[in-house]
């Protein structure tokens, strides 16, 4: 059986997404594998989540996430289970990619700040790792 390879930390990216500036508003847009490197088979958002709180707090087994903070300001902390890095997306003209197997958890600055996720993957439970022991043990690494 051919062995998954392990991305690291360095596989996460920020993106900055195409926008047209005009007097009556601002126009920002993505196109599946021309602006993100996915096809899109999923958008949610996540909105009014208390100011400190954290969410996602998982990684995905196939699953490549997208993420663009809307409104507000989000804290992105990818973890490959040797390092971790944290991101902050507080502009709709940045998006993060985070690739598989790479461990997520977002803190939220205020209620007010919506954080949209596209997937290429459809939602399935079998997709996510929700223990982090677990997830560290699944790479054959020494806990962090």
């Amino acid at each position: 059986m051919k062995q998954a390879t392990k991305p690291s930390i360095t596989a996460v990216k920020l993106y900055d997404i195409r926008n047209y500036p005009d007097v009556n508003g601002n126009l920002a847009f993505i196109e599946e594998t021309r602006d993100i490197p996915f096809a899109i088979k999923r958008i949610f958002y996540v909105y009014g989540v208390h100011p400190g709180d954290i969410r996602g707090q998982h990684a995905h087994r196939r699953c490549k996430q997208f993420l663009i903070c809307v409104n507000g300001t989000v804290t992105v902390t990818c973890d490959d289970g040797r390092q971790k890095q944290a991101f902050t997306l507080d502009s709709p003209l940045r998006g993060l990619y985070i690739p598989p197997r790479i461990w997520a958890e977002q803190s939220y600055a205020g209620s007010d700040t919506m954080l949209v996720v596209l997937t290429d993957k459809y939602f399935a439970e079998s997709d996510y790792i929700r223990d982090y022991k677990r997830f560290v043990i699944r790479r054959g690494l020494k806990r962090i």
